[in-house]
This record gives structure tokens, C-alpha cells and sequence, in this order.
């Protein structure tokens, strides 16, 4: 069984990511910089109805899936 899902930058603050596919809303956490290139990559090519960052607690949401494919560019 695999563990579970950790950041792939444990050091910055986690935000609420609600992603919306065929009507359906989908929340999830995800680091701030994922949260940021899944929001721009989704600007340029939309796959999804909408994607939102909503205030509050990531508590208990799982994590975006594939979220280390956003993490930014590599060094």
C-alpha cells in the first residue's frame, strides 16, 4: 500500500485548490508553487471547467494528483 501523499515543498504553506470537471467540484491541497503552475498551465490550456484557490484550511483534503509534475522548473 503506498504511504501517504507528501509535498513536494514541505517548506512552503499548502493552499486549497478546487478544480471543477463537468460540473463537479474537486478539492484538493497542493503546495504553493504546484498550485501556481497547475493554475498557469491550466490558463494556457484549459482542461478543466474552472480551477479556483479558496481560502481557508487544507485539513484533510488530499493531495493534487501528480502534483510533483508542477513543481516548478528544476535547477
Amino acid at each position: 500500500m503506498a504511504g501517504k501523499a507528501v509535498s513536494p515543498h514541505p517548506e512552503e504553506p499548502d493552499v486549497h485548490l478546487r478544480v471543477t470537471l463537468a460540473g463537479e467540484p474537486l478539492d484538493f491541497a497542493a503546495c504553493l508553487t504546484s498550485a501556481l503552475c497547475f493554475v498557469q498551465e491550466q490558463r494556457e490550456k484549459p482542461y478543466f471547467d474552472a480551477v479556483d484557490v479558496v481560502p481557508g484550511e487544507t485539513t484533510g483534503l488530499a493531495r493534487l494528483p501528480n502534483e510533483r509534475l508542477y513543481e516548478g522548473p528544476r535547477p
